[in-house]
Formats: C-alpha cells, sequence, structure tokens
C-alpha cells in the first residue's frame, strides 16, 4: 500500500511521510498541506496552504485492516481512538468504494490523499509518497522493496494470515505492504 496524492506539481515518490505524520493527517490533526511537519520532511516541495481532503475505504477491506493496523503501530493515538480492522470509524474524510473508489476519488480531489494498494496508484497514474521506514529511509515501493520484504519475512508457523513487516528494520523494505506480500508469496507458493 501507499499513500496516494493529489497536490499540483507533486509526482509519484515527490513527497515524503512519517508514520506518524500519516497517523496525524488521518486523524484530522494536520489540516494543511503546509503543515511544518510536513515542510520539514518536504523542504524543497512547494506545498500549497490549502486544506488537506482525506480519502479513505468505504467499504471493510484487508487494505484498510493494513493501513490502519500500520497507524495503530506508529501512533499511540490512533491506536486509542480508531483502532484497527477491515472497517473502523473515521475520524474525518470522505470514503470510497474499493481502490478503485479511493483512486478515482484522489484523482478528482484536488489537495488529496488517501492509500490504495501500489498497483492502483501505477494504473492510475496517481502520485503517491514515500513513508519512512524503521531505518529512517523513505523506501521506493516496487519489486525490490516487496521481494526484500518477502525475503525477510518469518513465516514459520503462519498457518491463517500472514506475518505483519510494518516495522521493519532492514533499508529497503517498505513500511507496509503486507497484502501484497502475502498474495504473491502464497501465489508463487501454488497456494
Amino acid at each position: 500500500m501507499v499513500p496516494v496524492i493529489n497536490i499540483d506539481g507533486v509526482g509519484p515518490g515527490g513527497i515524503r511521510f512519517s508514520g506518524p505524520m500519516l497517523a496525524d493527517i488521518f486523524l484530522g490533526k494536520i489540516k494543511i498541506w503546509n503543515d511544518p511537519s510536513i515542510r520539514a520532511l518536504n523542504p524543497n516541495v512547494n506545498l500549497p496552504a490549502a486544506p488537506i481532503s482525506l480519502i479513505h475505504r468505504l467499504d471493510g477491506s484487508g487494505t484498510t485492516f493494513n493501513w490502519a493496523n500500520y497507524l495503530s503501530k506508529v501512533s499511540p493515538e490512533w491506536k486509542q481512538q480508531v483502532g484497527e480492522g477491515a472497517s473502523i470509524e473515521w475520524p474525518i474524510g470522505a470514503g470510497g468504494k474499493g481502490n478503485e473508489g479511493v483512486a478515482a476519488f484522489v484523482a478528482l480531489a484536488k489537495n488529496s490523499i488517501g492509500y490504495v494498494e501500489y498497483s492502483y496508484a501505477i494504473k492510475n497514474k496517481l502520485a503517491y509518497g514515500l513513508v519512512q521506514n524503521k531505518t529512517g529511509r523513505f523506501v521506493q515501493p516496487g519489486a525490490e522493496a516487496f521481494q526484500a520484504a518477502a525475503d525477510n519475512a518469518n513465516w514459520a508457523g503462519v498457518k491463517d494470515f500472514f506475518p505483519c513487516h510494518d516495522r521493519c528494520s532492514r533499508g529497503k523494505r517498505l513500511p507496509h505492504h503486507r497484502d501484497f506480500v502475502h498474495h504473491h508469496v502464497q501465489a508463487a507458493k501454488g497456494f
């Protein structure tokens, strides 16, 4: 998964987020794009003094579970106020049905942010943000990062679910991509 954005002049990988910053955005605590915390990680990005339009999944989904699980791990406030689950009570924002709906909504709404599986960002030519991992690196999503995560996963004892890799410590791994890894590793194993 990746945060997807629609900000004039910002292309794919052109903006950086920390996990706690994303939680604060999705909690409604960070309300404008040129907030000092966003500017601090993006000093060379022309961020508008515009309200952030937040887009989330309307339907219950594994994508929402993974996103909310990640935010719960990086933000005690998110964990306490919202928590995790396939369907959650969003504190703010508008909902789109499925990854397709979120992608379409973000594509239409200027100054918006949402979250989708990486393939939907690519398919819909959406700009996406880089998220800081545990080592402090901002990892570019793609095959190398997903492969590194799968290679370093602890699959021992995994039966009905898959390991959570969101607090990865290896430099090339993404902080939240479990749905992609699970799907592709299970397909490769013939499940």
